[in-house]
């Protein structure tokens, strides 16, 4: 797959992360959860999906594709790094019936993301091919 059309499809499942908002919704998560775990979670994830629609809408500027791209991966892999620390220190596993119907996110959604983050990186840090005349194309 070109290396723009990989990173635009990550760019598309990561514009979903407003699906973390919802740790903020009473009735969806439970009263146990504390407000600090979920606010960062869901707040981080917000301005990760907002900035993955930022780099779908830059796709054809170039460069301005490739820094939307490594904006959106920066943030999002820094906010499930510290959602993760986070979840560690407040013993999340033990809260895990608070998590409600949100529970799938820890632990479905986010080993994807988290899957996905690696693999933009190293798009982004891979070197670009070099191009290669056409065959039975005249030099020069």
């Amino acid at each position: 797959m070109d290396r723009v059309e990989a990173q635009r499809a990550i760019a598309t499942l990561h514009s979903f992360r407003f699906f973390g908002l919802v740790f903020l919704v009473p009735g969806v998560v439970g009263p146990g959860l504390p407000h600090d775990f979920a606010a960062f979670a869901a707040y981080g994830d917000f301005a990760t999906g907002l900035l993955a629609m930022l780099a779908l809408l830059m796709v054809r500027t170039g460069p301005l594709f490739q820094l939307s791209v490594a904006a959106f991966n920066l943030v999002g892999a820094i906010d499930i790094l510290v959602d993760y620390y986070h979840g560690n220190q407040i013993d999340l596993p033990a809260l895990s019936g608070d998590l409600g119907a949100a529970y799938a996110i820890p632990i479905l959604y986010v080993p994807v993301l988290m899957i996905t983050h690696v693999a933009a990186f190293y798009l982004l840090a891979r070197p670009r091919p070099e191009t290669v005349p056409a065959v039975g194309g005249s030099p020069g």
